[in-house]
């Protein structure tokens, strides 16, 4: 699979400017903590690539040779231009990456379980989810307002399938995976919004049977 190719909307460095967050830098930080003294990871999936800041930048930051980043729609400005699929089977075979990551995107599946599933047949070593995760109404309310806040201006559908007492991780870990990084509540926000930092998570697991 060939390198991201970079979209022409970098050019004007507009996109560099909008999505170069806080938010998101701490994400990098928190990924490459996780990925630190991993070795090198020749090739690896961006499910849910977006604009592409994370394919963009992790190579630059870890042992990631090759970032093939993939989503169901190409955004107008991006870093990199995905490969787009029909957003139900991805268009690889079994354990085809090293790493098959996900940031912020499996709560906008339709079904994240079986969005996880296909991120685990890809990938022959390790799975990295930052994500979300809560215990009731009053926690999923509060991730409804940030997702509205962070994702209507793009256009991005908010159905709230967020992650509730750690489903998916349970889901994950009875798959043969191991974990070994975890970061909860993950210091993803700064001033009055570090109080909704406990419903931020991080965790890399490697599959045991490598």
């Amino acid at each position: 699979m060939p390198l991201p190719t970079p979209h022409p909307s970098r050019a004007d460095g507009l996109i560099a400017r909008l999505s170069t967050t806080p938010y998101r830098r701490s994400i990098v930080d928190g990924i490459v903590a996780a990925l630190a003294d991993r070795g090198p990871l020749e090739r690896a999936l961006d499910f849910g690539a977006g604009d592409g800041f994370f394919a963009a930048h992790l190579p630059q930051l870890t042992g990631i040779q090759q970032v093939t980043p993939v989503d169901v729609v190409e955004r107008t400005s991006s870093w990199v231009k995905p490969l787009l699929y029909d957003g139900q089977t991805l268009p690889f075979t079994d354990r085809s990456f090293d790493l098959a990551y996900a940031v912020d995107v499996l709560h906008h599946c339709p079904d994240p379980i079986a969005a996880l599933a296909e991120m685990t047949r890809c990938t022959r070593r390790f799975l990295l989810v930052k994500d979300h995760n809560h215990t009731g109404p009053v926690g999923k309310a509060v991730l409804a307002v940030l997702d509205e806040l962070g994702n209507r201006r793009f256009g991005i559908p908010s159905p709230q399938h967020y992650q509730q007492r750690w489903a998916w991780v349970d889901w994950i870990e009875s798959q043969g995976f191991v974990r070994c990084h975890w970061v909860h509540p993950m210091p993803c926000h700064r001033g009055p919004l570090a109080m909704t930092n406990q419903l931020q998570f991080l965790g890399l697991w490697a599959r045991a049977d490598v």
